[in-house]
């Protein structure tokens, strides 16, 4: 398969790899092995007041196909200085175009956006405890 050369970059490079640690880190999975397809962020909060607190780092880890792990990997880098939310910082949609991820992987980007959203609730709960 062809990948473009911002998923190769991101696939290649993954310089978001990893786990983090400490009481301001959150973490959230979704997918599985078993499927083909899991990923993990992990998020470390900036020490500010709740509601604007930015991330401080992000990591993740993945078991999946190249174009999942590139994107996992994008999310994460760009994270770090923006304000902790739900969301992906595009949709599925725009970014399987920046990407060029084949339609019927869509549902692989699904997953990291749930991912995500899981690692967000997760380090908003434990700031808030």
């Amino acid at each position: 398969m062809n990948y473009s050369d911002l998923t190769r970059r991101y696939f290649e490079t993954a310089r978001a790899a990893g786990v983090l640690s400490g009481n301001r880190v959150g973490r959230g999975a979704a997918g599985s092995r078993r499927g083909g397809t899991w990923v993990q962020f992990d998020i470390e909060l900036e020490p500010a007041p709740y509601p604007e607190r930015r991330i401080a780092a992000a990591r993740f880890l993945a078991f999946a196909c190249p174009h999942t792990i590139a994107v996992a990997a994008w999310v994460a880098e760009r994270a770090v200085g923006e304000v902790c939310a739900a969301g992906l910082p595009e949709s599925v949609h725009a970014i399987s175009r920046r990407f060029e991820v084949p339609a019927e992987k869509l549902g692989r980007l699904l997953i990291v956006e749930d991912a995500w959203a899981a690692a967000v609730a997760a380090a908003k709960l434990r700031v808030t405890m």
